[in-house]
């Protein structure tokens, strides 16, 4: 068996900046060390970066519900010790006094003086850790993809230390589109939903659209048109396919050239992303098995595993070794392997190590 791996497999340099980054910051302190969503989508990364130390939030509010489930506990301890208390007060007040009337206006009594006490104690006990909180360094890591404008100062307002991660790609498509967003109606090329265009959006005004197939193409060009601007931005997620962007772009200049309006086109795939996807495309003429390994969740690993798909007889999709079905490849004479730009080194390598045994 005959296995050809790509040359670019694995980490890109926004992925591995961030991941070393964070590696860096749990080490300092890892206490209070938070980071907003999947700092790569890579599920072994985060695991790792998990266990070292790091809490992974969803979104600022995950933090608040946090410190709330604190409040809670606080308030059901304090409820508690006051059970125990009226409890030993009423047997104190037992071996004094006799029988159940007396018992029952000690018991009443008691109550009704521990309460007031309660509330206070439980009162002091939540200020003293919101200023217990607010004294404590807190460092929220930005995930490789980015984050919208806004989050940037709420977490700011929630005095969150900021340790920015964000690929030097995505962060250079954000000042192109706030510097073009207040005269230009913008096409993003990519998925809606994901975090990096999430992030992106928020600098594109009023006016954009985001395309991710072809058939989102009439629709925004509908948009573009009722917008009344005369200037047009393409843009793109960093890890869309350089194919459909090329395609989906020469299709809207054909479009739009008779209607008086400025087309700018500015390619923002990666580059590490299209010579990956190009080297994709290179090993999966060449081999009869074509293994892609990656996140499934990640948007460059399965543009790879399309590309695969396409140009290659049989491909499989992996996240590690322990999801090889070994009858799948055992016909196999010659394998290729790709991995995403989330992947680990060392996941590459344990993949090949049990393809050779």
């Amino acid at each position: 068996m005959e296995i050809i791996v790509g040359k670019t497999a694995g980490f890109c340099y926004g992925v591995k900046r961030a991941v070393e980054g964070a590696e860096n910051e749990v080490k300092k302190n890892n206490k209070n060390t938070y980071c907003l969503g999947e700092i790569v989508h890579n599920k072994d990364v985060v695991k790792d970066l998990e266990n070292k130390g790091i809490e992974f939030i969803n979104d600022l509010d995950s933090y608040n519900n946090k410190i709330n489930t604190t409040k809670t506990t606080i308030i059901k301890e304090s409820e508690k010790d006051s059970e125990e208390e009226t409890k030993k007060e009423l047997e104190k007040g037992s071996e004094k006094e006799t029988k159940k009337e007396l018992e029952k206006d000690t018991e009443e009594e008691t109550k009704k003086e521990l309460k007031k006490d309660t509330k206070k104690e439980i009162e002091n006990k939540i200020k003293e850790e919101i200023k217990k909180e607010s004294q404590e360094e807190k460092k929220l890591i930005i995930r490789a993809h980015g984050i919208p404008k806004e989050t940037y100062e709420k977490a700011k307002e929630k005095n969150f230390k900021i340790i920015d991660y964000t690929c030097p790609n995505v962060l250079k498509i954000h000042k192109i589109a706030e510097e073009k967003k207040d005269n230009h109606y913008i096409i993003l090329f990519g998925n809606i939903n994901h975090p990096e265009n999430i992030g992106t959006i928020s600098y594109c005004g009023k006016n954009y659209s985001v395309i991710e197939e072809k058939e989102d193409i009439e629709k925004a060009l509908k948009k573009v048109e009722e917008s009344n601007l005369k200037k047009l931005l393409i843009i793109s997620q960093t890890t869309y396919s350089i194919e459909k962007f090329n395609e989906y772009s020469n299709l809207i200049q054909k479009k739009l050239e008779n209607k008086n309006i400025e087309i700018e086109i500015k390619n923002t795939i990666c580059k590490a992303t299209e010579i990956r996807q190009k080297e994709t495309e290179e090993i999966s003429k060449k081999v009869d098995l074509m293994i892609i390994i990656g996140g499934k969740n990640s948007s460059n690993t399965k543009k790879l595993y399309e590309i695969a798909q396409k140009h290659c007889g049989k491909a499989i999709l992996i996240e590690n070794k322990d999801q090889i079905d070994l009858k799948e490849i055992e016909n196999a004479k010659k394998i290729g392997i790709m991995a995403g730009a989330s992947t680990p080194e060392e996941k590459i390598k344990e993949v090949i190590h049990k393809l050779k045994k």
